[in-house]
């Protein structure tokens, strides 16, 4: 799965949490999950949770703090798709 592909199911799956419509046009790699898309940190566990379904994985509270950006994610996600 290419980083590109990673990051467009990552926009799908945080736009129903986002408060700031705005930040959605410029999604990317820097993307702030609470500073740009003003996601709040309850909604950032659910973030979390359905990212964990939609790719079979299980995310740790280490790399659960470190989830603060679009890149953040993607790095998690294809870590933990590799099995590290």
């Amino acid at each position: 799965m290419t980083d590109k592909e990673i990051l467009q199911k990552l926009k799908k799956i945080v736009t129903p949490y986002v408060q700031n419509e705005e930040g959605l046009n410029d999604f990317d790699e820097t993307t702030d999950f609470l500073n740009d898309l003003k996601i709040n940190s309850a909604n950032l566990v659910d973030v979390i949770l359905d990212v964990e379904d939609e790719y079979k994985i299980e995310i740790d509270n280490d790399s659960m703090n470190g989830m603060l950006t679009a890149g953040d994610a993607r790095k998690i996600i294809q870590r933990k798709l590799r099995n590290e």
